[in-house]
């Protein structure tokens, strides 16, 4: 005779099949992050989308029509990669061997890596006016060249391209350190010391070893830097040449939003800057999905 369990005995509470999957009051703990991102990112940017498709004259695209019809508009695109790619290639390229050698103790290691991350307590504005200072026609870098006879008129180094990519490289350095530091440490010295035992030299232990481990961290670490030296602002407007050659798609957005009050316009700009960014974005994470995704042998 068998004896029928009412409903609430054959199946679990609703509380434990939610805990099951991962919902219980712990979940809570995202919601005020949840909410700052709500309130600081996808509002703002749902609402400039939904601008961006309201301009003036021209149709639901006029304002995409009107970015992409204008040359010099247009122009700001290539002068944007042209800072934003190298600057993001030096930062992640110059870690590498800084950081590589940062893994072993040594005398100094904590001064010089208060040297290498003090960049990041400055600022971009901060950063920009110490280049004008340092590397202007009156600075400190050409009264120096001035005064050893290795030049004989000042060395235009600010208020052209040169002096935003200086800015871009100097503030985005010490992110790329950290991170690739972070990945380095990851990998466990017990890989490269089974190469050595192995008759394999640092150099063999670091290409065919450390490297194909860091590189997708390496590249983790370029979309990083290349989303923030591609929405370049102060430093293209106080050290560059904004009305040309550093030009770039950020102050198109500004001018059209803060100058000409074209609020649909400059919406439009922010729009086609942020798509062309996902692409690089979308571009490199496919290509970093393909590389090795393992273990590393250690923490990170």
């Amino acid at each position: 005779m068998t004896v029928a369990l009412p409903p609430t005995a054959r199946r679990p509470a609703l509380r434990h099949r939610l805990a099951e999957r991962g919902v219980d009051r712990t979940l809570l703990l995202v919601l005020p992050g949840a909410l700052a991102v709500i309130a600081l990112f996808c509002y703002p940017f749902l609402y400039g989308l939904q601008l961006s498709f309201q301009p003036a004259s021209g149709g639901v695209l006029g304002a995409y029509h009107a970015f992409f019809a204008e040359p010099f508009a247009r122009k700001s695109i290539w002068q944007t990669f042209s800072l934003a790619i190298p600057a993001s290639l030096i930062n992640v390229g110059v870690s590498v061997p800084i950081s590589y050698r940062m893994r072993r103790d040594f005398r100094g290691k904590r001064l010089l890596l208060a040297l290498l991350v003090v960049p990041i307590t400055l600022g971009t504005v901060l950063t920009a006016e110490g280049i004008l200072e340092f590397y202007g026609p009156a600075g400190w870098f050409n009264h120096t060249l001035n005064l050893l006879g290795l030049a004989s008129s000042p060395v235009q180094l600010t208020m052209n391209y040169t002096g935003v990519l200086l800015s871009l490289i100097i503030s985005g350095f010490p992110f790329a350190y950290l991170l690739t530091h972070s990945y380095l440490s990851g990998i466990h010295p017990s890989l490269e010391k089974a190469a050595s035992t192995l008759g394999a030299d640092w150099w063999q232990r670091f290409r065919h070893i450390t490297f194909p481990l860091l590189l997708p961290g390496l590249m983790t670490t370029f979309c990083l830097s290349f989303v923030m030296a591609f929405a370049v602002f102060p430093s293209a407007m106080m050290v560059g040449d904004p009305d040309g050659k550093t030009h770039v798609i950020s102050i198109e957005a500004y001018e059209a939003a803060l100058e000409h009050f074209d609020y649909a316009q400059g919406c439009a700009d922010a729009m086609i800057m942020t798509a062309l960014m996902l692409v690089v974005i979308v571009a490199v994470t496919t290509l970093r999905s393909r590389l090795y995704s393992g273990s590393t042998g250690g923490k990170g």
